[in-house]
């Protein structure tokens, strides 16, 4: 424990950071990623499900293209606001603690969806699940944050952060084996047990942030237990105490996202979540629906358009060593291929492979991107304001979230063509490409 450890009159002082960046990744620190990972995989399933069932839906209520727009942006108004408020008090009480809540707030709210007879229902909600939806998701993402060392922790983000995209890209393959034989609303039986289920593993095996822990003081014993798990071979003694050398910060949390030189970054950071999530779900709502107006069948259309998260899904893994290594210059990167696959999207719509391949490439980069943006914007903050950091990213993304299958809807109730469609959608993805290119100049690395 030379690293990280100094002694401090009769007690040792135990610099956690620093002790766990001198450890190997290990089984517990696995398994919390795991954990985190099954919470956003049913997020990730849960958010992705009124995309999918929206064929289904709209032909049994009998409504015009682009209706279902405002029932979309909804859900994601509530995505928001969960990601706003949650971060922040995830920051004062404990990430473990909101991560729970949140989790049985939108498996309820899964459950209640399937009563909804209207548009007008369905909007309130999907509203309220996604208020849910939005808590758990920067928190996971903290938590997976503060257990891993740094030299993998982007890595590490990315992988937990993948069990989002294979919840979404699960709910399209799920959505339509179960559309056929037992009607959309199947779809939102299954995306409310599962959170449910969840519950009380998270309140058994998920730990509070050792962090967070450290940081607040007094929990020494805590603190001691969790290293231990991560390092069986600890020696820590009831002499030892713990500390994160960073500050605790007083007042609101965001006020301190604009202190200490992070105002440009933090505004960077925004800008990249807002385009990043506006071209997400645009093309994660609108994708099947488009699919669908060329001809494919609705199980078809939710099929092709699952590609989006399966694309992203590979992206995660295969980016992530190229973020540790490269940050933000390998987001520009990474930005700049995805605007140019969401463009290719729709100058290959008249064959099936070709529209295939190329919306997997879309979410290879954008759904790869976006994962990367979370890890690196979680390395950025310390401890103190790491969830309202990561929170407040999300909740301004999700105003671009609420923003793209509005633009979507206008577009197709304007009988815009697929080519047109998707050269407007590879837009928002250069936007983010360049605010990732001057983030490279003011994050060191």
């Amino acid at each position: 424990m030379a690293i990280g450890v100094k002694e401090d009159s009769k007690l040792m002082v135990v610099d956690v950071p620093s002790y766990i960046d001198r450890q190997p990744v290990g089984t517990f620190q696995i398994q919390v990623l795991l954990i985190c990972a099954a919470v956003l995989f049913i997020d990730g399933f849960d958010t992705q499900a009124i995309g999918y069932v929206a064929p289904a839906l709209a032909q049994e209520w009998k409504l015009p293209r682009g209706a279902l727009g405002p029932v979309f942006s909804a859900g994601l108004f509530g995505l928001m606001l969960g990601a706003l408020i949650f971060g922040p008090l995830a920051d004062r009480i404990g990430r473990k603690r909101i991560i729970v809540v949140s989790t049985a707030a939108f498996g309820i709210g899964s459950l209640l969806t399937m009563q909804a007879q209207d548009a007008t229902w369905l909007m309130a909600l999907r509203f309220l699940t996604g208020v849910g939806l939005g808590g758990a998701m920067p928190n996971a993402v903290a938590v997976t944050s503060e257990f891993s060392p740094h030299r993998r922790r982007a890595t590490m983000v990315m992988a937990m952060f993948a069990g989002f995209s294979i919840g979404a890209a699960l709910g399209g393959l799920l959505a339509a084996a179960l559309i056929p034989a037992f009607g959309w609303r199947s779809v939102f039986l299954v995306g409310g047990i599962a959170p449910l289920l969840l519950v009380p593993v998270l309140l058994y095996a998920l730990p509070e942030s050792i962090r967070y822990l450290a940081l607040a003081g007094g929990r020494d014993r805590e603190v001691a237990g969790l290293l231990r798990r991560i390092t069986r071979d600890a020696n820590l003694g009831s002499d030892v105490r713990f500390a994160v050398q960073e500050p605790k910060l007083s007042g609101l949390p965001v006020v301190h996202l604009f202190t200490e030189q992070r105002s440009a970054v933090t505004l960077l950071l925004w800008i990249v979540f807002f385009m990043s999530l506006l071209d997400l779900y645009l093309l994660s709502n609108w994708l099947p629906t488009v699919l669908n107006d060329l001809g494919l069948s609705v199980s078809a259309a939710a099929a092709i358009g699952a590609m989006l998260q399966v694309g992203g899904v590979i992206g995660t893994f295969a980016l992530g060593h190229f973020i540790d290594r490269f940050s933000f210059r390998a987001l520009a990167l990474t930005y700049l291929c995805g605007a140019a696959a969401v463009a290719a999207i729709g100058l290959t719509s008249h064959s099936t492979s070709l529209a295939t391949a190329a919306i997997f490439s879309a979410g290879f980069c954008i759904v790869g991107g976006q994962i990367a943006s979370n890890a690196l914007t979680a390395t950025f903050y310390p401890t103190a304001i790491r969830s309202t950091g990561v929170g407040w990213a999300l909740g301004i993304g999700r105003i671009g979230s609420i923003v793209g299958p509005m633009i979507g809807g206008v577009m197709l109730a304007r009988n815009m063509e697929a080519q047109s469609l998707f050269a407007v959608a590879a837009i928002p993805a250069l936007i983010a490409a360049t605010a990732a290119l001057f983030l490279a100049r003011f994050v060191a690395r």
